[in-house]
């Protein structure tokens, strides 16, 4: 054959034109959101030639035997556990009950598959220093357990002493079982694995599937950020362990994000959350622990951890009945704002009951594509009347949101699809008063490093910029 002639070439094009028919067709039967199957399938039909690819990478899942898999594995998972007696929990949930706030959530006892737990402590933990550092003083005074879950690890200066603190702790006998994203932490070396795994510790890379394809397959990331100490004390929040959270990388300097700490019995719901994903990669538990006894006072927490195998979409309904039930504000804080027309209509209405809708972005993009389509997001919630925000100093990575006087909640769900249907999220929910004055002085803070965005700044983007943007936003559900 003439490799060289216009009859190959006509037999080329027309064979990826018939596979990106097939891909389209396969994109309206599998892909979740009406949004996302009809961006996928006419960019398909009409641009294989460029389109075909990254449907293998961003598009391409079976994903009702992957559900079907991982509710299997974390129905198995909760069987080996049901002899462990390790839901002690009714006494406290009962104060979930008395709490009038909390009741404004009214689908969140139903939502969340953890309860809602009373007596607890939590503290704040703003950028990486303090992140950091608080984690490591906890490793530092490990006795039995330390389990570890980032979407990240890099082998850096900061993944480099998280390695050193196990190291040490695994050669006083401590267990230590870490996870990690195998596509968020694909540049991890083998020998940085390798030492840890020599050193005693169990350490798993969270797959989606087996095989070499998995490595394209960057749909059900877990996204989750956890680290528990013997039981006693968790932190989830937004960072990874990359010394771009410490404000390393000088385009995105300084980083802005916030972690949180616990004590108390929803430390429980956290090891639980851990014990489903690791379970999912090993098929083994890792050690839970449950303390003697807990405080007689605190505050009133909730574990919500979201994925895609949930019997509905949590973190979506979360976010949706957050904004449903403000009744005085509702600010939130994403990198990522790329809302679905559900998540738009509860903002408007929000605004057209009077709340004070605000939501913190950043000014400085590490996604250009979602950045573009988040700027287009933001003029069309201006024009609702949302107020938007965009974070000066730097990148703003953290994931907060604050209800009205009582209610916040902060961990890894982001404000976009991916979060919303995509990834394994988590997140922490509070109902104190005092805990949400904190969480609404941050804020503050970060408001007033931050400029307004306003409709006349729209006035301003290019010809080019608002087609971009307009592209941006057509392929934003598979964003």
């Amino acid at each position: 054959m003439d490799y060289h002639s216009p009859t190959f070439f006509y037999y080329v094009f027309g064979f990826i034109h018939l596979l990106g028919i097939a891909a389209a067709l396969h994109a309206v039967f599998t892909v979740r959101t009406a949004q996302g199957s009809i961006a996928w399938a006419l960019s398909l039909l009409f641009m294989p030639y460029v389109t075909l690819i990254p449907y293998l990478v961003f598009g391409r899942s079976s994903f009702d035997a992957y559900i079907e898999a991982r509710r299997q594995a974390n129905q198995e998972m909760h069987t080996a556990i049901a002899d462990l007696n390790w839901r002690p929990w009714v006494e406290e949930a009962l104060a979930a009950k008395q709490s009038d706030s909390y009741d404004s959530l009214r689908a969140m006892r139903k939502l969340g598959r953890m309860p809602c737990l009373a007596n607890n402590k939590v503290s704040l933990l703003i950028n990486g220093d303090a992140t950091f550092d608080a984690i490591f003083a906890a490793i530092r005074e490990a006795r039995q357990v330390v389990l570890i879950q980032f979407f990240i690890i890099k082998d850096d200066a900061i993944g480099r002493r998280l390695q050193q603190a196990l190291l040490e702790k695994a050669s006083h006998g401590v267990e230590i079982y870490v996870l990690y994203d195998q596509v968020g932490s694909h540049a991890l070396p083998r020998d940085y694995v390798d030492t840890l795994r020599n050193a005693g510790v169990k350490i798993r890379a969270f797959a989606t599937r087996r095989g070499w394809l998995n490595r394209f397959q960057v749909n059900f990331r877990n996204h989750r950020k956890i680290v528990v100490v013997d039981g006693l004390v968790g932190f989830i929040g937004g960072h990874n362990v990359g010394d771009e959270y410490l404000g390393s990388n000088p385009r995105l300097s300084p980083w802005r994000d916030t972690h949180v700490q616990m004590h108390g019995p929803v430390v429980a719901s956290l090891q639980e959350s851990f014990a489903e994903d690791w379970f999912w990669a090993s098929r083994r538990l890792p050690p839970l622990i449950l303390p003697d006894t807990y405080p007689d006072e605190g505050v009133l927490c909730q574990v919500l951890a979201s994925g895609p195998a949930d019997p509905q979409e949590t973190c979506s309904l979360f976010f949706l009945e957050a904004i449903h039930s403000a009744t005085r504000r509702i600010w939130i804080t994403s990198p990522y704002f790329i809302p679905d027309e559900s998540m738009l209509a509860a903002l408007r209405l929000a605004v057209l009951r009077g709340v004070d809708v605000r939501i913190l972005l950043p000014s400085r993009p590490d996604h250009r594509i979602v950045y573009a389509a988040s700027s287009l997001f933001a003029f069309e919630a201006i024009r609702a009347g949302v107020h938007i925000y965009r974070y000066i100093p730097g990148f703003l990575h953290q994931k907060v949101v604050l209800v009205d006087d009582e209610i916040s909640a902060i961990g890894s769900a982001n404000l976009d699809n991916r979060s919303f249907r995509l990834n394994f999220e988590i997140m922490l929910l509070t109902v104190d008063a005092a805990f949400a004055v904190e969480v609404q002085t941050m804020l503050e803070r970060d408001f007033a490093e931050s400029r307004q965005v306003t409709l006349a700044d729209s006035k301003e983007v290019r010809r080019l910029q608002a087609l971009g943007m307009r592209i941006a936003r057509l392929i934003s559900p598979i964003l």
